[in-house]
């Protein structure tokens, strides 16, 4: 396990630095004024200086993943995060993956590569949504990973109950998330509609859950 941490960490570690590496080189090729944001018909509407859009992506990134090596340290449940580590990590490592992908579809819009980018955002959101569900239908009760109601966090039963179903609605949301490919004007429903209403579901599960168990 632990050997298996440490190559997660090293690629992750690299991933970053190589993103570091790419804003120093393509710094001087860059415009003055770098796209931030596309809307949902991937029309450019948000920008940002040249320095927060080469390097904005690599610093939130290094930040994520040193709270994410953290978070185990800290939980009062560390034992139980440690029997579902590994989930956590590749996690930890899809996530830092996602924003390097998305990181690099910028610098080729700025180096006058033209597409949608909606389109190409979609599949990737996808997968992170299916690799989330993977991580909460194997996540033990804890106080910072997973579905963390006042329910699921006062009964092991009901978290297990709870996360069962979860991960199965999360891998649910990234299939219906990938259709979004065939209605791009709509896409942003696809993504947050299914993820608010399986997240307010499953809330009001864990309730009636601990409500079972009570009586």
């Amino acid at each position: 396990m632990i050997k298996f941490m440490k190559k997660i960490n090293i690629l992750i570690i690299s991933i970053i630095l190589v993103s570091f590496g790419v804003g120093v080189y393509f710094y001087p090729l860059m415009p003055e004024r770098i796209v931030s944001h596309w809307n949902s018909n991937g029309q450019v509407n948000g920008y940002t200086s040249k320095f927060w859009g080469l390097f904005l992506m690599p610093i939130i990134s290094t930040i994520m993943f040193l709270l994410f090596l953290l978070i185990p340290k800290i939980d009062p449940f560390k034992a139980n995060v440690d029997k579902f580590r590994k989930y956590f990590d590749r996690f930890i490592l899809a996530i830092i993956i996602f924003f390097f992908y998305v990181y690099i579809l910028t610098i080729f819009w700025h180096l006058g590569y033209r597409f949608n980018f909606v389109g190409f955002l979609i599949p990737a959101l996808s997968l992170l949504f299916y690799c989330a569900g993977i991580l909460i239908q194997n996540a033990k009760r804890n106080w910072f990973i997973g579905i963390r109601t006042p329910w699921t966090l006062s009964s092991d039963d009901v978290w297990d109950k709870t996360h069962q179903l979860g991960g199965k609605l999360f891998k649910a949301a990234g299939i219906i998330t990938l259709l979004g490919i065939l209605f791009q004007t709509l896409a942003i429903y696809f993504v947050l509609i299914p993820i608010l209403c399986f997240s307010l579901y499953l809330i009001i599960y864990s309730y009636l859950e601990y409500q079972k168990e009570s009586r």
